[in-house]
């Protein structure tokens, strides 16, 4: 994934990416131990894609760039 496209979403999306990306190497970490994994360049790109998320997450802690706000939904006023 790439940064920009991180960039797009909110706090609350990056971080159920990241706990998605943290099951999803944890899965495949099992299946290397007992099988051939039919694509090990994954655990790389998961790897990547972890740090972004974090570095992005990191930034918006320390002020340096803002993450978007969450979209509210609209509500239509009677």
């Amino acid at each position: 994934m790439k940064v920009f496209e991180l960039r797009e979403k909110s706090r609350e999306e990056l971080i159920d990416l990241l706990n998605g990306f943290y099951k999803e190497i944890f899965n495949l970490k099992l299946r290397r131990g007992a099988q051939e994994l039919p694509n090990p360049l994954r655990l790389r790109t998961l790897r990547r894609d972890i740090a972004r998320i974090k570095t992005l997450l990191r930034e918006d802690e320390l002020g340096i760039k803002k993450v978007l706000e969450p979209k509210k939904s609209k509500q239509k006023s009677k």
